[in-house]
């Protein structure tokens, strides 16, 4: 596949969401957050011509059971990225670890399960004040970030699939000549 690199980052491309349909999950834990994180999200995708119909939203228990929840929207064949959002705070323990590498690794498998963009949009901060921050407060909105992610991701692995195709029907054409 020829390489169309110019040297500028994807970021200077436009983003469009037009004719894609994105799954989004939310966690209900720590729920200001995640709401402010699923409004970015909505909005980033509408932003980018997302049509309305076309977020398909799912609520979550907690962070930890956003993977199962991705998962089963991965596998719906009407989506075509999920974006999953969530926040977990340091604690006194160590569980927080063990929440964010078990869904690192679980959006992850998804990926690569399924083919499709699961786009990680889990805060993970050691104080509330930093969640908001990174919630539409001073450090952006993670959600948003989540979302540009997916649908860049989803228009990228549409254009490699696009040119394999293309490539195939050139080599059968070529052999019919």
């Amino acid at each position: 596949m020829k390489s169309t690199d110019t040297g500028q980052s994807s970021s200077s491309q436009p983003i469009d969401a037009r004719a894609m349909r994105i799954g989004v999950v939310e966690s209900l834990y720590h729920h200001e957050i995640c709401r402010a994180l699923t409004a970015g999200a909505v909005d980033a995708f509408h932003a980018a011509g997302g049509d309305a119909g076309n977020v398909v939203l799912v609520e979550s228990p907690g962070s930890y059971e956003l993977t199962a929840i991705a998962l089963a929207l991965a596998e719906r064949s009407d989506i075509d990225a999920v974006v999953a959002l969530g926040c977990v705070l340091t604690g006194e323990t160590s569980h927080d670890r063990y929440i964010c590498d078990a869904i690192a690794h679980g959006l992850t498998s998804i990926t690569l399960r399924t083919g499709k963009p699961v786009a990680f949009g889990i805060i993970t901060c050691i104080t509330i004040e930093q969640a908001r921050a990174r919630a539409g407060g001073n450090k952006s909105n993670k959600g948003v970030e989540a979302m540009h992610a997916a649908i860049r991701a989803t228009r990228t692995i549409g254009e490699i699939r696009a040119a394999e195709i293309r490539a195939a029907e050139s080599a059968v054409a070529g052999a019919r000549r």
